[in-house]
């Protein structure tokens, strides 16, 4: 198996760490959007979720089709739901322990 080097996991985690690329990512949980439709369910501005979006795609957390003349946004179904879906089995598993990690 394949080495995977501490830079890479540290890029995988400050990506999905960041606010705005959080709320996108929980946002395109529940189906594909364009920019757009992110930004007005947002609250966020367009130029914010391009530039974050960006990132997204270039990490591999969303993937792109166009369709007409809109590109519209979807999460990686295959490696990042379920990632995300495990995450937050662990958070509801650990939910007063990651509290108290809070406080310390």
């Amino acid at each position: 198996m394949k080495k995977v080097s501490f830079d890479l996991y540290q890029q995988f985690f400050k990506t999905f760490s960041n606010r705005t690329r959080f709320e996108i990512i929980k946002l395109l949980r529940n189906g594909q959007k364009s920019v757009n439709e992110i930004s007005k369910e947002l609250g966020f501005e367009q130029s914010r979720v391009s530039h974050n979006l960006k990132k997204l795609e270039c990490c591999g957390f969303v993937t792109s089709e166009y369709k007409g003349k809109l590109k519209i946004y979807s999460i990686d179904k295959k490696y990042m739901l379920p990632i995300i879906k495990n995450i937050d089995k662990y958070l509801k598993k650990y939910d007063k322990r990651l509290k108290e990690c809070l406080k310390k």
